[in-house]
């Protein structure tokens, strides 16, 4: 189905043949082009049969073919009649972006920054399979998955404000580790504190423009040049294994005839499965949140030695990425609450909204949306608009171009941390195929879509971040 232009940076596929709802997809001329190679309009139509689907299937600037979804695929369903699909949260459960602000700027860290990598690399671990510093018992596991920031605010890793700073304030209510199995346990339990490889990295940023001096300003950003950390990862081992062990028990109890896709199995929401999956994905939600904390605070340790300090290096703000929601929206006028999935997309409330901490209701809440390795990152703001036009949301990163296998066909990692070397960003890689893979030609111009997430006000960008150093699995 080819999709028509309907408004600048919108187009649309019509609701036919069994479709409940129209398929709208934001995109310029230029991304479009990129997001035909793939499959992300297909699956984004197949999206549009699912059933209690609300007002549309809906799709980000930077998607790219995921499993199921789309990445860059956000819907809302009906909590009566509507359904939740692992598809449709992803295999990286809460894969998401912290973000710290420093008190430094790069004249401060510029003769440091090799010394101050090369201590990230040794206090926060990284790579495929690499295990945790901290060695938890099964019943400390359960501990996290049920209290995700809060159990790691009670073990001394960062502080409350951290925590009033994370979606969800760190915690998804409702979790329930007696409905993960053990092999999902097993895998879990040394991967606490760990960053992961793939597209997750520790990166250290210089801002080079600020757009909005105001928000900045409440966001903690108040000058050029000062150092930001961006910390991308998510529940690692442990989400992967929920997402596949769902996905079985969907597929044995439901069957997959009555699909546009298999991949799209889902369960109904109010079902005995739908819960136990809404539990165990609320697992791993909370298993990332606190993944993410332990990393800050390592991070904040590493500034700690190298810089002398680490006073003044407070949150700016923690948001997810692969996660279903229980939210308030309207819908034909009213009120009402919907199941919002949101894979590969950053949730982009405006102002006034209750979720979003106090310090920041007034303007909205901050939205951060990384680049590749070698190109700048964005943090804007959430807008009301965004809350009409996508349940609230915006992209999620520059989004893939290339699969990873296509990358390390064209690139070497060496040739990779070279060019990125010019540009003047130091680069530390536990391999050389994961920097094959990540290279910044497998991605979307990143530029493009914050330009047309700015454009349409599903977010608004306020600070431009340069990479300064960058640390990778």
């Amino acid at each position: 189905m080819e999709p028509k232009k309907i408004a600048e940076n919108t187009w649309e596929i019509k609701k036919q043949d069994k479709m409940r709802v129209p398929a709208i997809i934001y995109a310029s001329d230029a991304l479009m082009e990129k997001i035909k190679l793939d499959k992300t309009i297909e699956q984004a139509v197949n999206v549009a049969h699912l059933k209690g689907i609300q007002k549309a299937s809906y799709t980000m600037p930077d998607a790219h073919q995921g499993y199921g979804f789309p990445i860059g695929g956000v819907a809302a369903f009906d909590l009566k009649e509507g359904i939740v699909s692992p598809g449709g949260v992803g295999y990286d459960i809460n894969c998401g972006v912290r973000l710290l602000r420093t008190p430094f700027t790069s004249k401060d860290v510029d003769k440091k920054r090799k010394q101050l990598l090369d201590q990230l690399a040794r206090d926060v671990p990284a790579g495929v399979g690499r295990g945790g510093i901290t060695k938890l018992t099964k019943s400390q596991l359960l501990e996290v998955l049920t209290n995700g920031g809060k159990w790691a605010l009670k073990n001394k890793y960062g502080t409350k404000d951290d925590l009033l700073r994370t979606e969800e304030n760190g915690h998804m209510s409702g979790a329930d580790p007696n409905v993960c199995s053990e092999k999902a346990i097993t895998r879990g339990r040394p991967q606490l504190g760990t960053l992961g490889a793939g597209n997750h990295f520790l990166e250290i940023q210089k801002v080079e423009e600020i757009y909005d001096e105001k928000i900045a300003k409440t966001f903690g950003v108040d000058k050029k040049g000062q150092i930001l950390v961006m910390i991308h990862t998510g529940s690692r081992g442990f989400g992967h294994q929920i997402a596949s062990d769902y996905i079985r028990l969907m597929e044995d109890k439901y069957g997959v005839e009555n699909l546009p896709d298999r991949e799209l199995i889902n369960a109904p929401i109010n079902s005995d499965l739908g819960q136990k999956y809404f539990k165990a994905m609320a697992c791993a939600i909370n298993f990332a949140f606190a993944n993410r904390q332990m990393i800050a605070h390592w991070t904040r340790n590493s500034f700690r030695k190298v810089m002398g300090s680490s006073d003044g290096m407070d949150m700016v703000y923690d948001v997810c990425h692969n996660i279903a929601k229980i939210e308030n929206h309207t819908v034909e006028g009213k009120k009402k609450k919907v199941c919002v999935h949101r894979k590969g997309a950053t949730r982009s409330f405006g102002p006034g909204r209750e979720e979003i901490p106090e310090i920041y209701r007034k303007v909205g809440q901050p939205v951060i949306i990384p680049g590749s390795m070698g190109t700048a990152s964005y943090l804007l703001v959430g807008t009301k608009a965004a809350e009409k036009l996508s349940w609230s949301s915006t992209a999620h990163g520059a989004g893939r171009v290339m699969s990873r296998s296509a990358a390390l066909k064209q690139f070497r990692g060496e040739a990779v941390k070279k060019a990125l070397e010019q540009k003047d960003i130091e680069v530390k890689a536990g391999s050389w195929k994961g920097l094959a893979e990540e290279g910044p030609a497998s991605y979307k111009d990143i530029q493009e879509v914050i330009r047309v997430s700015d454009e349409l006000q599903l977010a608004k960008k306020v600070v431009k971040m340069v990479p300064y150093g960058v640390m990778k699995g």
